[in-house]
């Protein structure tokens, strides 16, 4: 009976391990109302939580209370379990500025693992607009649907996998590893699409289980162990 229960212990550790870990609340980042803009070189800054974001590239105009980030489900999932605060602002794109599309980067006053970027209104009816990263920036989508104000649908990969597609497109990504700033670039002009970027806290996130419940079946196998030596 004893060898049975060692067993199911073992096996129900390696359930657990192959479990991802849980959604986990984003500090998304509050925008400064401080910013320049311009076509090819304007700046904003804000932090994310007790991270500082800056941001440098292509910036008609940095709004606040508009759009709304919903409904939830279109931003929040995965591991993203809020969506970003209208109140934070969104960073506002045309793309497409000239035959050699800007760089665009959001740079992080520290490294941060696993960041995360929501995207609004990408692209509309018959012009599928695009964020460019490059291999170095992978990523996973999170989440995505139609947003409140246009519905559509959701991002997609597109491209090879390092780029984000929308034809009226929204959700949010994940991007895997650790970052001190990310860059892209948007081909695609259309009036007007927009993102926000945020970070966990702490800045380490894996796909591992808690190490609480590790040990609590650990401790459960060594006990008995002990146990079947006693008898």
């Amino acid at each position: 009976m004893k060898k049975f229960l060692l067993v199911g212990l073992a096996l129900a550790i390696c359930f657990l391990a192959a479990l991802p870990a849980a959604a986990d609340t984003v500090n998304w980042t509050q925008w400064s109302q401080t910013f320049t803009t311009s076509s090819s070189a304007g700046s904003a800054s804000g932090t994310s939580g007790s991270i500082g974001v800056t941001y440098s590239g292509e910036l008609e105009t940095l709004m606040f209370n508009y759009p709304s980030w919903g409904p939830p489900g279109t931003f929040d999932g995965g591991t993203v379990s809020n969506a970003p605060p209208s109140a934070g602002g969104i960073i506002q794109l045309f793309g497409g500025a000239s035959a050699a599309p800007i760089v665009n980067t959001i740079t992080f006053s520290q490294a941060v693992t696993n960041p995360v970027m929501a995207i609004w209104s990408l692209g509309q009816g018959g012009i599928e607009s695009k964020f460019v990263f490059g291999p170095s920036e992978p990523f996973a989508i999170e989440a995505g649907g139609p947003s409140n104000e246009y519905s559509g649908s959701a991002i997609y990969s597109c491209d090879g996998g390092f780029t984000i597609c929308g034809v009226e497109g929204n959700g949010t990504i994940q991007f895997n590893g650790t970052f001190t700033s990310i860059s892209w670039t948007n081909p695609v002009f259309e009036n007007w699409y927009g993102f926000t970027v945020g970070t966990f806290e702490p800045t380490t996130r894996s796909e591992v289980p808690e190490p609480s419940s590790i040990a609590l079946l650990a401790s459960g196998l060594g006990s008995l162990g002990l146990i079947r030596r006693k008898r």
